[in-house]
């Protein structure tokens, strides 16, 4: 059909028309939003919220890398109940939503749910909090509540909304729990206690800055400074030797009924805490980590271990030598109106000084001070000051008291001071300062500060290192040093301690029993304090350690209550050393006859220590890499267990070193119960495993 000159015209001109009407429509709306709505779109603009970007607080590592305390993420879910794509699903899907939240959080009922959103929607909010007030979600919760009904369309459809917060997180439970402080860390993850307070600024890092921007109704984040994450502080603590020390110390403490208990084991030639407890019994009857650190800050009269100063500082002055004889008569003295005794009273006199450091006898070493040191009692305390004894430490951590020696001319002098301070008496000494000036001891002389912490890493990478440290290079002569070491060893060897020289090596220390007392207001009730410090091997030293427990009841005797806890704890690491091969096993050594028990591990480490102890055991496979370990007649039979990465695996049976391990290596956030090996945990073996679901390990003997 042919196109008319005159049809062309006429659709050019409505073609015209509509560009007209729509540029007009265009130039309305801009004047009406620019003059009527003007202001308050500007308004809306214009609204910012500064905010804080939080850093992510640096974990504590053990010695082995293995996390101490961590930061976690946890959420809070919300609600936009006005979100513009809802409608379309609030009606039919809000009772299966209220339902769901009802079941899971099960504070409230599903009617009062759905009350609750329905109201706030009929307000026009635009944000409202589906978690009950101080509520916070896991990673896996999260994903759980994320999914419910509306909630799973998410921001625009379904108004879901989350903060994200962090929360500190002890992957051993309460192992070193007061050292490391997490438990007491406050709101804003800032530590009160422990390493946490002390390493408080490198731990929490720099926070970053931002913007909340409004825009149209919608908020907008914007940064302005990334933040800087905090260092990761990589302690000393070893937490096998931790686990078995305060193991044993809890057992000693249940079994003595005592009041509280402290274990501290030092490396000799470094001064590196490799663990350090503190329990006491809590209001329910039970022992928990204290939130005061006994260990670093309570000041004490040692008791008998003060013997050994003593004894080194009448060494110092050639006052006496060890095979010099006293009188002790009989082990009861009379010193002005006060009668001194030994533990053991008897008819026995005349003894060597060595025997009586060996026995302990009080009455020896008060005589052998007065007659030392009696026409100058100063020349005694100047010589302990020079042993070290009140040098300040310098911990890693804070809460460090100074030790109390009196001077001659102080008000408090009398003329029982001199021999009761030379039976650890009228002296207060922290645990920590007395282990370093046996740790000194062990190391020819050499006083190492005591140190918590080796570096300061980020990324994996160590950004500082903390180096051993010498505080004073010989606390006496090499002949007085050699002098002592061989009388500690004595000790163990035919004294007080006899009761823990059955071991393949050589145990040296000194026991301790004070009596301290408790409240005046009480009677004047008297409590004991046992207490050993020593090191091991004696010959060549490589761990020192010190245990005291306090108000034992069931027995309160050094060398029963403390000595056997340190046997336990040397024990341990002397097994750990022959396995390392840094000691070799004496040849002599007899093993018992009865096949051992074995928690299974890594199937490596099974066969090194069945054939070092030449025990027989069948054969596995040469790349199986978990074993469980069963005696069956005159064999050990190993098992290959088999870890799949997607299952939750069977890890009952195994001690909490390799759990743990296999549980985190598949995903899985562990926290351990107890002591000793798995017994049971809270998912089932075999089960799907979903990364970063929790799982609780329970320990027993």
């Amino acid at each position: 059909m042919a196109v008319t000159r005159k049809s062309i015209g006429t659709r050019s001109f409505l073609v015209g028309v509509v560009i007209l009407l729509l540029m007009l429509l265009v130039a309305y709306k801009f004047f009406y939003e620019k003059i009527v709505h003007g202001d308050e779109a500007r308004k809306v603009v214009d609204q910012k919220e500064q905010v804080v970007i939080p850093a992510i607080r640096g974990d504590i590592l053990a010695v082995d890398g293995r996390k101490l305390a961590c930061s976690i993420n946890e959420y809070t879910i919300c609600m936009d109940p006005c979100a513009d794509g809802l409608n379309k699903y609030f009606d039919k899907e809000i009772d299966s939503l209220a339902y769901c939240l009802s079941k899971f959080f099960k504070d409230k009922s599903a009617s009062e749910y759905k009350k609750y959103i329905c109201n706030a929607r009929a307000k026009g909010r635009r944000y409202i909090r589906l978690c009950p007030t101080g509520r916070r979600l896991s990673l896996t919760e999260k994903n759980i509540v994320k999914n419910f009904p509306i909630l799973r369309r998410g921001k625009n459809r379904g108004g879901y909304l989350e903060e994200e917060s962090g929360a500190r997180e002890r992957p051993f439970g309460l192992l070193a729990a007061r050292t490391v402080g997490a438990l007491y860390a406050d709101k804003d993850l800032g530590g009160r206690h422990g390493l946490e307070q002390s390493f408080d600024k490198q731990l929490r890092g720099v926070n970053g800055t931002g913007e909340k921007i409004c825009i149209g109704g919608r908020w907008l984040n914007q940064v302005n400074t990334e933040p800087e994450d905090g260092f990761d502080v990589h302690t000393t603590i070893d937490i096998d030797i931790q686990d078995v020390a305060e193991h044993s110390l809890l057992n000693q403490l249940k079994m003595r009924n005592a009041v509280y208990g402290l274990a501290i084991v030092m490396e000799v030639k470094t001064g590196a805490i490799k663990a350090i407890v503190n329990l006491k019994k809590n209001r329910n009857g039970d022992y928990d980590e204290d939130y005061y650190n006994f260990a670093v800050g309570q000041l004490v009269e040692p008791g008998s271990t003060f013997k050994l100063a003593t004894m080194m500082a009448c060494l110092e002055d050639g006052k006496a030598k060890p095979q010099d004889t006293i009188n002790i008569f009989g082990g009861h003295f009379k010193i002005y109106d006060r009668i001194l005794r030994d533990s053991h009273e008897g008819d026995e006199t005349v003894i060597s000084i060595e025997e009586g450091f060996a026995r302990s006898s009080n009455v020896a070493f008060a005589r052998l001070a007065m007659k030392s040191y009696g026409d100058n009692p100063q020349l005694f305390i100047d010589r302990l000051r020079d042993l070290g004894l009140c040098d300040s430490l310098g911990l890693d951590i804070k809460g460090e008291d100074k030790t109390y020696i009196k001077n001659y001319k102080d008000k408090g002098w009398s003329g029982i001071s001199l021999p009761w301070m030379s039976i650890g008496y009228e002296v207060q000494i922290t645990p920590i300062q007395l282990l370093s000036f046996y740790n000194a001891v062990a190391n020819d002389g050499k006083m190492m500060r005591p140190m918590l912490v080796q570096s300061l890493d980020k990324n994996g990478s160590v950004y500082r290192s903390y180096n051993p440290t010498v505080i004073r290079s010989s606390i006496a002569s090499r002949s007085t040093i050699k002098t002592v070491q061989a009388m500690l060893k004595g000790v163990v060897d035919h004294g007080t301690a006899k009761n823990i020289s059955n071991t393949p090596y050589k145990i040296a220390g000194k026991t301790g029993t004070a009596q301290t007392i408790v409240d005046p207001k009480l009677g004047y009730e008297k409590k004991y304090l046992a207490s050993f410090a020593g090191f091991f091997p004696a010959d060549k030293p490589l761990y020192s350690c010190l245990v005291m427990v306090y108000g034992a009841q069931n027995g309160y005797y050094g060398n029963v209550v403390a000595g056997s806890v340190v046997k336990d704890i040397a024990d341990r690491l002397y097994a750990a050393e022959v396995k390392n091969g840094n000691i070799n096993l004496n040849s002599e050594v007899k093993l018992t006859e009865v096949l051992p028990y074995s928690k299974g591990g890594k199937a490596d480490d099974m066969k090194r220590v069945l054939n070092d102890l030449n025990l027989a055991h069948n054969s596995i496979k040469s790349d199986a890499d978990w074993v469980s370990a069963k005696a069956q007649g005159n064999d050990i039979n190993l098992k290959e267990k088999h870890i799949v990465t997607s299952q939750v695996p069977d890890v009952r049976g195994m001690g909490a070193s390799d759990a743990v391990n296999i549980m985190e290596k598949i995903g899985l956030k562990v926290s351990i119960s107890g002591y000793g090996h798995v017994s049971q945990q809270s998912l089932a073996p075999n089960s799907t495993a979903i990364h970063g679901s929790q799982i609780v390990l329970t320990l027993t003997n």
